[in-house]
């Protein structure tokens, strides 16, 4: 049979542990013609066959993106990014250049904050950034999107200045005059101040289940599709050909949907359901709509998201103990025990799959309590529940991912390196158990590797770097570095079976989709720390090359 395209002279890495390396691929249509030796597979050469020569470089299954935020990344372009900003003049000069830009802007908006960005030891507040913007609403969201920093005027137009009462897990936190000092912490406190937006924070709503409260406008929607176009672009040029998207709604869908329909939808997209305490279970009835309207091999839905807790730097994270450096402080979890494995059980007994955001180790036993007591209530199936993050467990945990089939979820750019805010809270005592890759992966559990854009770079080759690079932020500490053949599959095969696509993508097979990323070099000759250099030279989807260089 005569192929479209032939990728000959690689260095091929199939995942496929019956038969783990080759030297050439060749595909037809959507799907993977034949693996082999170069020689054999020219046979399958025709006049019309588009023919790659690899040159010896490594050749993997397509890269799969197990937790991002598609829109809210590519958005996040048109915002002001402070990821590389430190000190007051440095903010300051941005922000006021931000703001001339955007005269009619409803809320100057910046992201990618360090919680000291101002210096060590410091604090955001809305005194500081009423220096910087006095009149006009400002709001600076910190790097892991869990605090959000406003000024006086963001905060008195969003009626946040006095303070609100919110869900468990969420707060306006107040100062001792009674007045809220500018630090908003979690979802519930943040929104208010969103929906200032000129976007009206259209683009955040997946991130709180709700639909766009009022339609988008023609140009809106327009503006939207490019939005999702252009993140789709730039995950193709980092080899990525499947994006499990961690937030989501209909809206959401139904744009991808209008990509898809144009030709433009050039990766595998998974968007969840995101349900919040405060709704009744039978908001999941939309979650079931939305999953039965989106079954395709490209567009798809089937799952919930939920988040526990927040984040250890804020201290949001939920933890079995005090922080180490918070005396009495453990955080509130967003969900408790017995509500969320209510909410567990209803989600099971739909059959669909759950994807918990938990990042303290109280916060881990409560999802995997849920799991447990999902099985228990509705029987044994094939769920693949999954924690993201996990960035502490308990090791009397530790066994019980195996033991449920629970999927751990991690992202290797997330874990510290040196001493950090994070790490001072996690504190010395319990630093062993912190972002413990290895540790599940030896107990059985399937480890998928991520980046959680935009949080951090989505960048697999810079994560795959992390992964093996990665040294112990304190002395003594177990190295949690997994081999380059396991943090590989943590980043293609393991992530398609996170997503129950690993009989069709994943791994490069006979038969399945021609999901394939063809790298610069040879990634087992490279040097571990150089690996993120390697660059990506093609990314093919279903057959189709996304990206070339």
């Amino acid at each position: 049979m005569i192929a479209d395209l032939i990728i000959e002279n690689a260095r091929v890495l199939t995942m496929d542990d019956a038969n783990p390396r080759a030297e050439a691929v060749a595909v037809r249509g959507n799907r993977i013609l034949a693996v082999g030796k170069t020689a054999s597979i020219r046979a399958h050469a025709g006049t019309k066959t588009r023919v790659i020569d690899a040159k010896g470089g490594t050749l993997l299954p397509g890269f799969v993106e197990s937790h991002l935020h598609l829109f809210s990344g590519a958005w996040g372009w048109t915002l002001l990014q402070l990821g590389d900003v430190r000190g007051f003049d440095a903010m300051q000069a941005a922000v006021r250049a931000f703001a001339d830009s955007r005269p009619d802007e409803g809320l100057l908006f910046a992201q990618g904050a360090d919680y000291e960005i101002l210096g060590p030891g410091t604090r955001l507040d809305r005194h500081a950034l009423d220096a910087m913007c006095p009149d006009r609403p400002l709001a600076v969201m910190t790097y892991d999107f869990h605090t959000l920093f406003a000024n006086t005027a963001a905060l008195s137009a969003a009626g946040l200045l006095q303070g609100r009462d919110l869900p468990d897990g969420n707060e306006v936190v107040l100062g001792a005059d009674g007045l809220a000092t500018g630090e908003l912490r979690e979802k519930f406190a943040l929104l208010p101040v969103l929906e200032l937006r000129t976007s009206g924070g259209r683009e955040m709503l997946g991130m709180s289940g709700i639909e766009p409260p009022v339609p988008p406008t023609d140009a809106e929607w327009r503006e939207d599709v490019e939005v999702l176009m252009d993140g789709l672009r730039f995950v193709a040029s980092k080899g990525i050909t499947s994006v499990h998207n961690m937030d989501g709604n209909r809206h959401l869908l139904e744009l991808l949907r209008t990509v898809e329909e144009e030709g433009d939808l050039i990766a595998r997209v998974s968007v969840p359901f995101h349900y919040t305490r405060e709704m009744p279970l039978s908001e999941l009835d939309r979650a079931g709509t939305m999953a039965g309207a989106f079954t395709g091999d490209w567009l798809s839905s089937n799952r919930v998201k939920v988040f526990i807790d927040g984040v250890i730097e804020s201290g949001t994270a939920a933890m079995l103990d005090d922080y180490a450096n918070q005396p009495g402080h453990r955080g509130v979890p967003i969900f408790d025990s017995a509500t969320f494995a209510e909410a567990a059980v209803e989600i099971d007994r739909r059959g669909m799959q759950i994807t918990v955001h938990a990042v303290g180790d109280a916060a881990v036993r409560i999802a995997l309590d849920g799991y447990e007591a999902a099985r228990r209530a509705n029987g044994l199936r094939d769920s693949r529940h999954r924690i993201e993050h996990i960035e502490m467990v308990d090791p009397a945990d530790i066994p019980r991912f195996a033991e449920l089939g629970v999927i751990a979820s991690f992202q290797p750019l997330h874990a510290p390196q040196g001493e950090t805010q994070t790490t001072e809270g996690i504190g010395p005592k319990r630093a062993a158990h912190a972002y413990a890759w290895a540790a599940l992966h030896r107990a059985g559990a399937v480890v998928a590797f991520s980046s959680d854009w935009p949080i951090v770079p989505v960048d697999p080759l810079l994560g795959i770097q992390t992964a093996l690079t990665r040294q112990p932020h304190l002395p003594g500490l177990p190295d949690q570095r997994l081999p380059l053949i396991e943090v590989l599959k943590a980043f293609t095969c393991n992530g398609a079976h996170a997503g129950f696509r690993e009989d069709a993508t994943g791994r490069i097979r006979t038969g399945m989709l021609a999901d394939l990323v063809l790298l610069c070099g040879d990634i087992e000759a490279t040097p571990h720390d150089r690996i993120a250099g390697l660059g990506v030279r093609l990314t093919v989807c279903g057959g189709r090359i996304t990206h070339a260089c």
